[in-house]
């Protein structure tokens, strides 16, 4: 099972870390806040520990060895774990100039910018920020300022998908359409308006020859209700992520861009989990034939060996803010601290040369073909899969209690096989308290390294949790 050496191991046992974990676990017991858990179980179990990864798995504290399935947990360490060319990169690029304002430029997000939008045909500018949720901030901050300047401040609604997810701020939870993760935390900012999901396994329409169309058209009517004149532009995960590994179907897309077209609305393409291979194309978007006027990226831009995100633009929308000097407020007012820090680019150069060199959106392909043809022959041996879904390395089994019902499991049992291939060395995500309903989707987001031996035993390892259960 095991992919690396005893003395890998024994190296890790033996490190200054290891001498040490007694004492950072309390440490971290009673002075660190982690993200999406409830802290009380800590009183009777130890906090999770992770101190070493390499390739595609990571060691915690104790010793334990995991193949990670879920690139960092959070669907971001493209290019795998170890990479000392990248933080080699980061280093020396820290010694020679670790930050200025954005305000200059400099040679990293100059190099990056340019290599960047090589792989991005039509695409022309790069607004550097911190998180996805920055970059999709940004990019409603210019729909609003282009509403403002151009069409009276009237053109300043925001459409998003049920399902889909764009952020942890107010704003971006304001355009997310899962109903758990916005529990809470309203009231929301005004001007964002759902419309309905795209996911042909629920579909709201029956069982039809046309879903693609006819969930396209649920957008169109969410626009002629709103009124065109006050909707500015749409905002799309290309593949859904965490709310469930919904890929659009057939005829959804050219549907939607003929509406987009039609009502002179922007559109908005959020990449932060499926760009930068991570599909098999550069960015998700490019399996469809989308014209996007708005890109926004993160995790996988640097792999996360630095802090990066990007909001890209076509010219046209760059040039709504070039105006005479003497029009105080005719340029983008907004600034984004560390994005002045050279780390991010810096990493992310060294990253899309590793993507390049090592033919990795090839492999992520070939591998994502295999395991997904390899958990669709899982699915016949276990009737609790429901469905079998996705594009490259982003993959999700359905859960249900019954196929011909499809009734979702309870969340529990998402929770318990999860927690059963953790048991078996193995690292799986899924949806997180996202939905009243439809917590009910296993995630796979392995590193785009990924070879068939590690891809073998993410679903043997996944047959004896489903066999177990």
């Amino acid at each position: 099972m095991a992919l690396f050496t005893k003395e890998i191991i024994m190296g890790i046992a033996e490190s200054p870390i290891a001498s040490k974990i007694a004492s950072t676990i309390e440490k971290d017991r009673h002075h660190v806040w982690h993200h999406l858990g409830q802290h009380s179980v800590l009183k009777q179990q130890d906090p999770m520990v992770i101190v070493k990864g390499q390739g595609s798995r990571v060691w915690d504290a104790k010793g334990n060895s995991y193949l990670d399935a879920s690139s960092g947990g959070v669907w971001c360490v493209n290019v795998g774990y170890g990479r000392t060319e990248i933080a080699d990169a980061v280093r020396e690029q820290l010694v020679e100039l670790n930050f200025f304002s954005s305000t200059a430029g400099n040679v990293p997000a100059a190099e990056f910018a340019e290599k960047l939008l090589q792989k991005m045909p039509g695409m022309s500018r790069v607004y550097y920020s911190n998180s996805g949720s920055e970059a999709n901030e940004k990019a409603f901050k210019i729909v609003r300022q282009i509403a403002h300047q151009k069409y009276g401040g009237k053109k300043h609604k925001i459409l998003y998908r049920e399902r889909d997810y764009h952020g942890t701020t107010i704003a971006a939870l304001s355009a997310t359409g899962q109903e758990e993760r916005k529990a809470h935390y309203g009231p929301f900012v005004p001007g964002f308006v759902e419309f309905p999901h795209c996911c042909e396994y629920r579909s709201q329409f029956g069982d039809v020859d046309n879903y693609g169309e006819l969930a396209a058209k649920e957008l169109e009517k969410v626009i002629l209700r709103e009124g065109p004149d006050t909707v500015g532009a749409v905002v799309f995960e290309p593949i859904t992520a965490g709310g469930g590994i919904i890929t659009p179907p057939e005829g959804y897309w050219p549907a939607v861009m003929d509406i987009c077209k039609k009502y002179d609305v922007l559109i908005h393409i959020d990449e932060v989990v499926c760009g930068m291979g991570r599909t098999g194309e550069w960015f998700g978007y490019q399996h469809y034939g989308i014209k996007p006027d708005i890109v926004t990226m993160a995790k996988g831009v640097a792999s996360s060996y630095a802090a990066i995100s990007c909001t890209v633009t076509t010219e046209a929308v760059f040039n709504e803010f070039i105006a005479d000097p003497s029009e105080r407020e005719a340029y983008f007012r907004d600034i984004s601290t560390f994005a002045g820090c050279t780390a991010g680019p810096a990493a992310a150069l060294v990253n899309l040369e590793i993507l390049e060199r090592e033919n990795l959106l090839q492999n992520t392909a070939e591998m994502g073909e295999y395991l997904l043809a390899e958990l669709t022959a899982l699915k016949d041996h276990h009737p609790i899969i429901g469905d079998v879904r996705g594009k490259g390395l982003i993959l999700g089994l359905e859960l249900v209690n019954d196929r011909d019902t499809k009734e979702p499991v309870a969340e529990q049992v998402a929770m318990k096989v999860a927690a059963l291939c953790m048991q078996k060395g193995l690292i799986i995500g899924r949806t997180n308290r996202s939905f009243a309903k439809f917590n009910n989707t296993l995630c796979l987001c392995p590193v785009l390294t990924i070879n068939k031996e590690e891809a073998d035993f993410i679903v043997a390892t996944l047959d004896a949790a489903f066999s177990e259960l």
